[in-house]
């Protein structure tokens, strides 16, 4: 199915995201437009401003849809991937205090669907990378075949860092997410024995899990990602896996 384009339901309707989400009923079966909304939203999807429309035209100058269908196709082709409709919409601007920080992109995937959030990008490699990161997600899940709402928080670190790694194969350094280097060996090992040790089993349903994957609360940012990348980074050092490998290799092995 490939890039659907929303760009089109975004001339329409941009004002009314709703409205966007009842088209998206028949990709969450017995979801109602406003929960579909109220899911995206959590995710990094717009609200309606004076400013998105402007965003919206400038994702549409920069033929972001046709753009995005190349280095999908470019993917897909390459891991042998799931066919998989995408979706792209603006990004959530940042608040008025974080305002003169780099516009954020980000995503969710699904076994049978991806969802991209983007800020305007003039370079063309932001986008793959943010597909990369993604898709990984994508071919990941349906390897592994299991319900991701029963991924322990091991397994949620682990998908995130090779997904990370991924992009790093791919795309190379200057594209990777900051968070992969916001701690150093020294700090990930602390806060591994205090914090996540003894919880690497806790499951996504259980709050412990989010809160130790995302941090907050008394948990360094993003703990649960860098410390995943970490293990990621340093079981390639001995195993140097394929990115196509990646999507089978079970969480425990990276524990060592």
């Amino acid at each position: 199915m490939a890039i659907i384009r929303t760009d089109e339901w975004l001339e329409e309707d941009w004002k009314r995201p709703e409205a966007i989400c009842e088209r998206l009923r028949p990709y969450f079966p017995g979801g109602k437009p406003r929960e579909i909304y109220r899911e995206l939203l959590s995710f990094g999807m717009y609200k309606p401003s004076a400013a998105i429309e402007k965003d919206v035209q400038l994702l549409i100058d920069s033929n972001t849809w046709v753009n995005m269908e190349g280095i999908f196709k470019k993917y897909r082709g390459k891991w042998n991937g799931p066919d998989i409709p995408i979706f792209i919409f603006p990004s959530a601007k940042r608040t008025a205090f974080l305002r003169k920080a780099p516009p954020q992109k980000s995503g969710v995937s699904y076994p049978d669907k991806l969802f991209l959030f983007l800020p305007h990008i003039e370079d063309k490699k932001e986008l793959e990378a943010l597909l990369v990161h993604e898709y990984h997600h994508t071919c990941r899940i349906n390897v592994i075949a299991k319900d991701v709402r029963e991924n322990s928080l091991l397994e949620s670190m682990i998908m995130e860092g090779l997904a990370e790694y991924a992009v790093y194969h791919e795309c190379g350094e200057n594209y990777q997410a900051e968070w992969c280097s916001l701690y150093n060996e020294k700090e990930l090992n602390h806060f591994y024995k205090l914090l996540l040790q003894d919880n690497l089993n806790k499951k996504k349903t259980e709050k412990e899990h989010d809160r130790l994957l995302f941090g907050g609360n008394g948990i360094p940012r993003l703990l649960g990602y860098c410390y995943g990348y970490f293990l990621v980074k340093k079981y390639y050092q001995s195993h140097r896996f394929t990115i196509e490998s990646s999507f089978k290799i079970i969480g425990n092995s990276f524990i060592f």
